[in-house]
């Protein structure tokens, strides 16, 4: 785990080195890399930090990532067990939805982050992450499905969620989502 962690801290250094995307990084208050287990057998993508995440230089710390926790919890798990990030590791503007190419200029150091940490299982929030590695992705007719592809150096199992603030907008999505993210946490091997 230690040099997982030591790995974590060196990409981290490499992305704000080699200025990852100089546009967004001059409106943010600081890189929001990720948070949790850096050996956790399930890695949790979101899609960009948003205001509260861009202060605390953590992901899901807003009103998303309290239903995060909801989510957690109903499976049994804590952000202690699983490893959370974002494609893109600046806030966007006003929260606006990060552009193509900044999720690409990412892109190359999300697959290094997720080679680290080494997950079996990955979950993906809302339609722009699941769409990074699924491009056919129909978050509504997809959600919850367990789908085996090579990500990085090795075949994962991806499971595309809609995004926590789905449920946040649309109460209906809540026990959905929850469901959803209970079956994914059970996707892992145990040990």
């Amino acid at each position: 785990m230690a040099d997982r962690t030591r790995a974590l801290d060196q990409l981290r250094k490499e992305i704000v080195t080699e200025d990852a995307c100089p546009d967004l990084r001059q409106g943010a208050t600081q890189l929001v890399m990720g948070a949790g287990s850096s050996d956790a057998d399930i890695i949790i993508i979101g899609e960009a930090p948003g205001k509260k995440e861009d202060e605390l230089g953590v992901p899901f710390v807003g009103a998303s990532g309290r239903f995060l926790d909801v989510m957690l919890d109903a499976a049994g798990m804590s952000r202690d067990d699983v490893y959370i990030t974002n494609i893109v590791k600046y806030r966007p503007p006003n929260n606006r939805d990060p552009k193509r190419e900044e999720k690409e200029a990412f892109w190359p150091y999300l697959i290094r982050q997720i080679d680290i940490i080494d997950p079996r299982v990955i979950i993906t929030l809302g339609r722009h992450s699941g769409m990074s590695l699924l491009p056919e992705l129909v978050i509504a007719n997809d959600h919850g499905k367990a789908i085996r592809m090579k990500v990085g150096d090795k075949e994962r199992i991806i499971i595309p969620l809609y995004h926590p603030a789905a449920a946040l907008y649309n109460g209906s999505r809540r026990q959905e989502l929850i469901d959803d993210f209970r079956a994914a946490a059970e996707a892992r091997p145990q040990s």
